[in-house]
């Protein structure tokens, strides 16, 4: 039995030894193995995160890829963004990351790069439905199976491109996941000092979730700041492709405003170029992207969605609210949180103060991702309901190529059904509280006039 609820939007996803087994795994391999020979590749590396599962996990993988005759690259316990590199290092231009991400110790999940196009949405259902109806190549020959590690050459290329203008002591806390594999060696190399906070790899997370997006899981970092004289705290998620930033008096540069100093770095070098950003964001880059000469793109929340349109569009760079940050420029256009850390700190260095650059950065009353846990299927409902009944007062605009977010004269309301989980996401932004309040209190009227009875938290 094949779990149609594993076969996300952006990835595949599920409860090991449940949703998401060996066996599954074997056969989605053979269906990636597949797909790869159709597409005339010769190999498909495989990297997989720190989780307890994920040697059987990926070894299972493995067996499916070689099985379709596929040639196999284990690259062991990488990041992600590591193999994604080696996609492009060892020129073999597919692979596939066996991660979890963010998730809780008993998930896990693969993300995959088929001939350099990440799957989504409509390619991941034909995953599954080639899976359905036994579209598989077996037999002989089988695929050879062999061994490479790019943590140097990874490493080397970013030393060789980054460059600090003065050394910086850092706090960097990994929480525990697979980027303290690299990033303490990563960022000495790079001329800072490192102050390690979780960067033992440990798949079951003994200290906090790996997820820097959330504040609760930035309370160490924040006290450890405080504790000493490093300038700048970072951290990074499961598998480090998301980066989170702390300054040293402990307020949270979400990445939305980390994205302006990318954009102003950036757009100095490439003039007029579009700089994209995902629906969560403030609307406070719309204007700043203007200001340093690009042109500001909003698009649809997904790790895959948004590097899918970096494509099309050759922008430079893109960004996400939940951390996952693209460089096209200098570097490959997949997020990469470890790469987007180096690239901070080389910015930050070139100020006698980095902390007083980023605290100066534009800054609305806003608040984080709010998520509203429903039943399967009803987030999709209630935002459709939204879409097409709401009615908000002093709407300027409204904007639905992913949930709805509406813009008003002072601030901005947004609800999306999220693609990984069945929640409804919120975020609201304002120019003061007061107004931040009475958005809110728009939207819950809109939403209790659709879906009666619902419990908001907000």
């Amino acid at each position: 039995m094949l779990p149609a609820e594993i076969f996300k939007a952006y990835d595949i996803r599920g409860i090991v030894g449940k949703t998401l087994t060996p066996e599954i795994v074997r056969l989605i391999g053979q269906a990636l193995g597949t797909l790869a020979l159709e597409r005339g590749q010769q190999a498909i590396a495989v990297g997989r995160d720190g989780r307890e599962s994920g040697p059987e996990l990926a070894n299972a993988l493995m067996e499916g890829i070689t099985e379709a005759g596929m040639d196999a690259i284990d690259l062991g316990a990488s990041p992600t963004p590591l193999t994604y590199f080696a996609a492009f290092s060892l020129g073999c231009n597919s692979c596939v990351s066996v991660t979890g991400s963010h998730n809780p110790p008993d998930y896990n999940g693969l993300k995959m790069v088929i001939a350099s196009e990440t799957l989504a949405l409509a390619a991941i259902q034909e995953l599954r439905a080639r899976i359905a109806r036994g579209d598989l190549r077996a037999g002989s020959p089988k695929g050879k199976r062999t061994r490479a590690d790019v943590s140097e050459a990874y490493i080397e290329r970013i030393v060789s491109d980054v460059k600090l203008a003065r050394p910086l002591k850092i706090v960097m806390d990994c929480g525990n996941g697979i980027a303290g594999a690299v990033a303490p060696e990563l960022f000495r190399r790079l001329g800072c000092e490192v102050v390690p906070l979780f960067c033992e790899v440990d798949g079951s997370f003994p200290n906090h979730h790996p997820d820097p997006s959330k504040p609760e899981n930035l309370r160490e970092l924040i006290a450890t700041l405080a504790e000493g004289d490093a300038e700048l705290g970072i951290a990074f998620d499961g598998d480090g492709d998301r980066l989170g930033v702390v300054t040293r008096d402990g307020e949270i540069i979400f990445p939305d405003r980390q994205l302006m100093l990318f954009a102003a770095d950036v757009l100095a070098r490439c003039p007029g170029e579009e700089i994209i950003y995902d629906v969560k964001c403030t609307r406070l880059l719309h204007s700043w992207i203007i200001k340093h000469g690009g042109k500001p793109l909003m698009w649809r929340t997904g790790h895959a969605l948004i590097k899918a349109k970096l494509k099309e569009t050759g922008a430079p760079l893109a960004g996400e609210m939940s951390g996952h940050v693209f460089f096209k420029e200098r570097w490959y256009g997949f997020d990469d949180g470890l790469y987007a850390g180096a690239r901070l700190l080389e910015i930050l260095s070139r100020e006698q103060d980095g902390n007083a650059r980023l605290k100066a950065l534009p800054k609305a009353v806003s608040t984080p991702e709010i998520n509203l846990a429903m039943a399967e299927g009803e987030p999709v409902e209630l935002v459709a309901r939204l879409v097409e009944r709401a009615v908000f007062p002093g709407e300027r605009s409204r904007l639905t190529i992913d949930g709805l977010r509406v813009e008003f004269e002072d601030g901005f309301g947004l609800a999306r059904s999220s693609n990984t989980t069945p929640v409804v996401v919120f975020r609201f932004e304002a120019d003061t509280e007061a107004a931040l309040e009475r958005i809110q209190a728009d939207f819950r009227q809109a939403i209790s006039a659709v879906w009666p009875g619902v419990s908001l938290p907000f």
